[in-house]
């Protein structure tokens, strides 16, 4: 299934900006970058409850703001892209 993470980690301590590295670096494990902190990730259901309890032991629940959005196995017919960043193929090789 495709899921959609979006973060927004409070920064205004060096304590927020290691959480937020280490957000990012989380996600990156499960996914691909598409914006600053949105993330396009494939997982299984074994994968995405161990994605979403490694991200909730990170953040501070009164600081940070997280959030998945679930597209299902059909994601291909729900995600639109126009701009100047190409949309991966998140299924396909990874070496071209």
């Amino acid at each position: 299934m495709l899921i959609l993470i979006t973060y927004d980690v409070s920064t205004l301590t060096s304590a927020g900006q290691r959480r937020l590295r280490k957000v990012s670096k989380v996600c990156q494990n499960y996914g691909q970058r598409v914006q600053n902190s949105v993330f396009e990730c494939v997982v299984d259901a074994a994968q995405y409850t161990s994605l979403k309890l490694e991200l909730s032991g990170i953040i501070n629940e009164n600081e940070d703001s997280l959030r998945f959005y679930q597209l299902g196995n059909n994601y291909k017919n729900k995600v639109e892209h126009i701009g100047i960043k190409e949309s991966v193929d998140l299924e396909g090789p990874l070496i071209l």
